[in-house]
């Protein structure tokens, strides 16, 4: 089947598929950002360490991810380690109260801590479609709900955040440049 369908490329190309090393790489060099994710999303160091680890076990044993796709690969990965890890769901559908996380002892800024402070289906619904860009399907399929359970969750993260004067226009901008300045400060380089 290969065969056939380089035979078929225009270019001729092989496909080239993401190894080990490309994986290690990546975590390697983005190990900031990946972490960050992993603690936004799970609100907790201990489990955001736990989750990264995870997900570059996964990412290091996955077979034929396309090279050009182990970046966006490895941010998924860290995504459903951390939904495994955290069952998120809205609160009609939990059967047990939400256990609650350790504090996140890194000073995070406002909008940051903002955003660890909502409830765990709205961070998750919050960090996946407004910082990572998914679709709202894609949320709900990832998160094992409906396209309106999504819908609802970030409007009630948004609104939540207006009021501890969060700027959700800014939310990604401002993460971003918190992550940023927040992993320089957890690595001592700051």
């Amino acid at each position: 089947m290969k065969t056939l369908f380089q035979a078929n490329s225009p270019t001729g190309n092989e496909i080239s598929y993401a190894t080990h090393d490309d994986f290690c790489r990546i975590f390697n060099e983005e190990m900031n950002g990946l972490y960050w994710l992993a603690l936004l999303l799970t609100a907790d160091q201990a489990k955001a360490e736990q989750c990264f680890a995870a997900a570059l076990e996964d990412c290091v044993h996955t077979g034929n991810v396309f090279k050009e796709w182990a970046h966006s690969w490895s941010k998924r990965t860290i995504i459903k380690k951390a939904i495994q890890m955290m069952n998120p769901a809205p609160q009609e559908y939990r059967i047990t109260p939400e256990i609650t996380s350790s504090p996140v002892e890194v000073e995070l800024g406002a909008n940051l801590s903002a955003v660890v402070a909502l409830e765990s289906f709205q961070r998750f619904v919050l960090v996946m479609s407004v910082l990572e860009g998914y679709s709202n399907q894609d949320c709900a399929t990832l998160l094992n709900c409906t396209r309106h359970d999504v819908l609802t969750a970030r409007i009630l993260a948004v609104k939540q955040l207006a009021q501890a004067g969060v700027n959700p226009n800014a939310t990604t901008e401002s993460s971003s440049q918190g992550l940023h300045a927040a992993s320089l400060a957890l690595s001592g380089a700051a």
